[in-house]
């Protein structure tokens, strides 16, 4: 057992694996910026929903990033992707002589949190959680997914292992020597449920019908990533194999079959992107997500004009410019199909 967790973002993934730590013995406290959320966690503890009814209430000591915190050891950073400088001025200043981060976060943030601590301090990790945050202190637990966790440099280490252990508490999490292509592979496959974004219907739905230009914006960061020497990773029921340039016909159209097939199950129909337009009205944090795939295919030389397309689009709705509509995805196919 690692000693004791502070997490950093009680979130969808944060307030998920908090919540399980701590009904399972382990020392945990949560940090997050939002004070309503806080304060219902203080006062009625921290209600993690199952997806098959019921809940289970974790009494976790909650509180904002105030300036009077301790020293923290192990931290599992959760917030969103353009919230990793804000966090970092809070963790930074307090981190113990031997304590480290984990980046339990969607997108590439490694680097950057590196730069900030050591990359002897940070560790990187590949979440795939269908939860959401309901209401203040209110947790929809989506069930298990994938969580993997790995030293940025590829080694085993004795931390990585403990946290792994420590984690079972929440599912089947696992090390591994390449958390890099498990990150790069997500990209991918977030790239599909991206664009389900720009229209309202479900993740599966969506996919099922526009197969084309789904293809080919996973086939473009996973060209970006193969560029750059890295191999991207399955999960759960993504393949990045089904999605290679060139690849025999059909072979996408297969693995896409097993995708939908699993998407079609999960409790949570829209992405955590949707939701943050259509219900929590925030800003996405997925423009943060690709910029680095942008940057390494333009050094690279891959050209990648549907995924900066789609961006331009999530844009366009994210800020009221245009409304949700299929009529996006199609203009996506057209750019796809030149």
């Amino acid at each position: 057992m690692t000693g004791r967790y502070t997490v950093v973002g009680a979130g969808a993934i944060g307030g998920t694996l908090a919540a399980h730590l701590h009904r399972a013995g382990h020392d945990v406290d949560v940090v997050d910026t939002d004070p309503g959320h806080v304060a219902a966690i203080r006062a009625d503890g921290l209600r993690l929903r199952h997806p098959g009814g019921g809940e289970t209430v974790a009494r976790v000591p909650a509180a904002l990033p105030e300036p009077g915190a301790g020293e923290l050891g192990a931290v599992l950073l959760a917030v969103k992707a353009q919230a990793t400088g804000a966090a970092l001025d809070w963790i930074a200043p307090r981190l113990a002589p031997g304590g480290w981060v984990v980046s339990l976060q969607n997108g590439l943030n490694e680097d950057a949190i590196a730069a900030r601590i050591g990359a002897g301090r940070t560790v990187g990790a590949f979440v795939n959680l269908f939860a959401d945050v309901e209401g203040p202190g209110a947790i929809r637990d989506g069930g298990r997914g994938a969580l993997v966790v790995g030293e940025t440099d590829g080694r085993r280490s004795d931390r990585v292992e403990d946290l792994v252990a420590d984690l079972q508490a929440w599912g089947p999490a696992r090390a591994t020597g390449n958390v890099t292509g498990f990150l790069w592979s997500k990209l991918a496959f977030g790239s599909m449920l991206t664009a389900t974004a720009l229209a309202d219907a479900p993740m599966a739905r969506l996919i099922d019908r526009h197969r084309a230009v789904m293809h080919r914006l996973a086939g473009e960061v996973l060209a970006v990533a193969r560029a750059r020497g890295i191999t991207p990773e399955p999960f759960d029921h993504w393949d990045p194999d089904g999605y290679p340039a060139g690849g025999a016909p059909g072979e996408a159209d297969r693995a896409t079959d097993r995708l939908v097939a699993w998407l079609a199950t999960m409790p949570k129909d829209r992405s955590g992107i949707w939701r943050d337009i259509a219900v929590r009205r925030r800003p996405v944090e997925v423009h943060d997500h690709y910029a680095p795939v942008l940057a390494a295919a333009g050094e690279a030389g891959v050209g990648v004009p549907v995924l900066r397309t789609l961006l331009s689009r999530l844009a366009d709705v994210e800020h009221g410019r245009a409304p949700m509509s299929e009529e996006h995805l199609r203009v996506l196919e057209e750019v796809g199909a030149r």
